[in-house]
């Protein structure tokens, strides 16, 4: 089963894709998009090449458990995407993918400076392998 991570940002998203067994993340890139209409079109361009039969969505809960205008703003993201595609979207908690990105980042050398521009493909990787890895536990 193919599926999609998305790590949704302000101006940077990042976008990994899984194995068409959807075991691993095997690649990922960053989508530079400020305005949403344009990074909705962008998506579901990719959708329509890729052909993913689920979405992971990033959800970003506060570390309480809460959530909060970050989360509100991905369930929006959500239901436009839902508005155009057949395909389930499913939220994970992202709590702690920027800094395991920037982590992973950092261990292979990278700079502070040439991390922002990979930390969302990145963090997008982390969504993807842990939503993955507990499909692979028996997680539905």
């Amino acid at each position: 089963m193919k599926i999609i991570g998305i790590d949704l940002g302000d101006h940077r998203t990042g976008v990994a894709y899984s194995d068409i067994l959807g075991m691993m993340s095997t690649r990922a890139e960053t989508i530079t998009e400020y305005n949403r209409e344009k990074l909705l079109n962008k998506i579901l361009e990719i959708i329509k090449l890729e052909k993913p039969e689920r979405i992971v969505l990033g959800l970003p809960v506060n570390m309480n458990g809460t959530e909060g205008e970050r989360a509100e703003m991905s369930r929006a993201f959500a239901e436009k995407l839902k508005e155009h595609v057949d395909i389930p979207v499913v939220f994970w908690d992202e709590r702690g993918t920027s800094k395991i990105a920037n982590r992973i980042l950092s261990d292979n050398g990278k700079k502070k400076g040439k991390q922002r521009a990979r930390v969302d493909a990145v963090a997008a990787t982390v969504i993807l392998q842990s939503y993955l890895d507990y499909l692979a536990m028996g997680g539905k």
